[in-house]
């Protein structure tokens, strides 16, 4: 029994005298002009700093309550997905046609002539490719002249 008093007691000691060093340290730390200057900084902006906490904690609690709402995490997945379907089978439409028109150049061998380019010139796509060409390129000039 004397053995592990003693060893208590020195394992006492032991944490005494480490927090000693420790409180010995820091106030060694708070003599020094340039932590106290830091100090008052941090004081002087404590308000500051106490409405940012206040800020940050409610946006944590926000993203808490939205991160845990698997309702409201489904709905915005289905959301998305109802926003997107629309774009994403444009994008699949005039990418087949790409493919498509490809595919037929490869395998075409005739040549074109004017009076062909002549006819297409009067196809409406092409037409319709002329005006939106020409209109972005009024928009590019029109932006141009105003920097």
């Amino acid at each position: 029994m004397s053995n592990s008093n003693q060893l208590e007691t020195s394992a006492a000691a032991v944490d005494k005298a480490a927090g000693n060093q420790a409180q010995l340290d820091v106030i060694d730390q708070l003599m020094k002009p340039e932590v106290q200057a830091s100090l008052n900084t941090l004081i002087e902006q404590l308000p500051k700093l106490a409405e940012m906490m206040t800020m940050i904690t409610k946006t944590y609690d926000l993203v808490q309550t939205i991160m845990t709402d698997h309702v409201l995490i489904e709905d915005m997945k289905n959301g998305m997905k109802e926003m997107l379907n629309p774009v994403k089978d444009k994008v699949k439409y005039y990418a087949s046609a790409a493919i498509e028109a490809c595919d037929r150049a490869k395998t075409d061998t005739s040549s074109v002539g004017l009076f062909d380019m002549l006819r297409l010139l009067k196809d409406p796509q092409v037409q319709k490719m002329f005006r939106i060409m020409q209109a972005y390129v009024n928009v590019l000039s029109e932006r141009e002249q105003q920097r």
